[in-house]
């Protein structure tokens, strides 16, 4: 069961059917720098290429993002896009177009990993991009990534498609505390698509957020390895700490904001030995918030 889409080949480039729909290919990319990540989350990206939502373009957004990466003087060592990966409820043909839109990366060497959102659906998505992989978690597409100065662990907290509300689920949580404790000498960032409820919803609303938030951190609190939890859903940019001294970092939107005035877009991350830099890539360019940089240093 995949979530990891690997490089392409030129040769493989050439024979894809995306090809057909790019008129040129883009040159390979420089050497990776290996402590560099491209974070992606909430793609939401349709079947049809001209669809709007909240006056976006979705297309649009995702192919200005890739575009961006595309053209760092150095690319990062790897990229992912964590959750919401189509528009609604995971269509087969979203999942085709979406897959298309990340040809231009993949052509220049940069593998992508990717997790599901409350709008994905995992038969669909597994249909669509099947690559390589496998399902180690009770049935979710979780995953690790080991890079020079941290280890990356990508879970899947979606619990029921199209309906807001995520869940890890004790077996992936299980699995997570399994693969913490097998490598507990290097820096840990969790990442996820639901934000983690840090306190109850008012009396009589249900919380959009990721339901078993404190089995979750009852695994990550205690393993000092772990220094981040990522996150997107909320189409909120936003950095604060965890009462543990772990990092909650929301990722911004590549496809729309709920609330007028915030930035839409990526972030451009570095690990650095005792900690991370994230820099704010908005789309557009005039946002107060572009460029906008943030260093975090690991709790010990």
């Amino acid at each position: 069961m995949p979530i990891h889409l690997p490089p392409l080949t030129r040769r493989q480039f050439l024979t894809a059917a995306a090809a057909a729909a790019l008129a040129k290919p883009l040159a390979a990319m420089p050497a990776a720098d290996p402590h560099a990540l491209a974070l992606l989350a909430d793609t939401h990206i349709a079947a049809d290429r001209a669809a709007i939502l909240r006056e976006v373009n979705l297309t649009d957004h995702l192919t200005a993002v890739v575009k961006e990466i595309a053209a760092l003087p150095q690319r990062p060592a790897t990229g992912l896009i964590i959750g919401d990966l189509a528009l609604k409820d995971g269509q087969a043909g979203d999942y085709a177009t979406f897959r298309d839109l990340l040809t231009p990366l993949r052509t220049a060497g940069l593998p992508l990993t990717l997790t599901l959102g409350n709008h994905d659906h995992r038969a669909r998505f597994a249909d669509a991009l099947a690559e390589r992989g496998e399902r180690p978690a009770g049935g979710r597409i979780a995953a690790v990534v080991e890079t020079p100065r941290a280890n990356l662990f990508l879970l899947d907290t979606l619990d029921v498609t199209d309906h807001p509300p995520g869940r890890a689920g004790a077996e992936q949580i299980a699995w997570l505390a399994k693969a913490l404790d097998a490598r507990p000498n290097k820096p840990a960032i969790v990442f996820g698509h639901h934000d983690p409820i840090l306190e109850p919803p008012p009396p009589g609303k249900e919380s959009w957020s990721l339901q078993d938030t404190a089995d979750l951190f009852k695994v990550l609190e205690p393993r000092k390895q772990v220094k981040a939890y990522v996150y997107g859903h909320t189409h909120v940019w936003a950095v604060k700490p965890h009462a543990s001294g772990i990092h909650l970092i929301n990722l911004p939107p590549v496809a729309y904001v709920f609330q007028p005035g915030l930035p839409s877009g990526w972030v451009h991350a570095t690990v650095r030995p005792d900690g991370l830099r994230l820099e704010l890539r908005c789309l557009d360019k005039t946002h107060k918030a572009h460029g906008q940089v943030v260093d975090l240093t690991w709790r010990t």
